[in-house]
């Protein structure tokens, strides 16, 4: 479905990303695993257009390196980044119903269907968002990416900073996202967490991927842990 090749980003002239390759098939999730500072972010940037890149990237074996943010959403990738950027003066029922799209007769995802998922954002509906928790928040944030019907859906740090209780609901709803043959890449630091979620992971150093596999391939992998997760 996604598939990367030879990717170089930049921020001016900083090379950022030098020479990453990835993919991502149909309902698969897929990690993106290393230390602070090596490019995990950058890269699912570079997928959506907001970061100068060259190379290649396609999604449904078409190119989409160079074209604009809305283009590659409607192609039918979404991103949620670390930043919850929901609109924190809109209600809760409001940030939702700016995720539609015109497709929303086909999608499979509706907020009735969300908020029986996760009552309390039907509880706080005519709530503004900026009052909501930091997991609420990223509840909204992750629901309304879905109501937008993408095919893959791009999360960054999802857990960070949340409640043991939030986390789990992150893990069900990620979970969900997956069962109904919705991709996901996913940047996550918390190893027990991409580890339970991930039928794949890359881990990324210094730019570039240094080891891909299975979860049990790199979790027998001492000296990957050690040298590139560890913290």
């Amino acid at each position: 479905m996604l598939k990367i090749i030879d990717l170089h980003s930049f921020y001016g002239k900083s090379h950022i990303i030098q020479g990453l390759s990835l993919e991502v098939n149909k309902g698969e999730i897929v990690s993106l695993l290393g230390r602070n500072g090596v490019g995990r972010s950058t890269t699912i940037k570079s997928i959506m257009g907001m970061v100068k890149a060259n190379g290649s990237i396609k999604f449904e074996n078409k190119e989409i390196l160079g074209k604009q943010i809305h283009e590659i959403s409607n192609l039918g990738l979404a991103y949620v980044s670390e930043h919850r950027d929901i609109f924190p003066d809109l209600t809760v029922l409001e940030n939702l119903e700016l995720g539609k799209k015109n497709n929303s007769s086909e999608n499979p995802w509706n907020i009735d269907e969300l908020f029986s998922l996760f009552p309390n954002l039907k509880n706080r509906k005519n709530v503004p968002g900026g009052v909501l928790s930091g997991g609420e928040q990223q509840m909204l944030t992750i629901c309304r990416s879905l109501l937008g019907n993408p095919k893959l859906i791009m999360i960054d740090e999802p857990t960070e900073g949340l409640s043991p209780k939030m986390v789990e609901n992150v893990e069900t709803l990620l979970k969900k996202i997956s069962e109904k043959k919705v991709s996901i890449l996913l940047v996550e630091q918390k190893l027990s967490i991409a580890f339970n979620l991930s039928n794949r992971v890359y881990v990324m150093g210094h730019g570039k991927v240094v080891f891909d596999g299975t979860v049990e391939e790199v979790k027998n992998n001492k000296v990957i842990i050690k040298d590139w997760l560890e913290v």
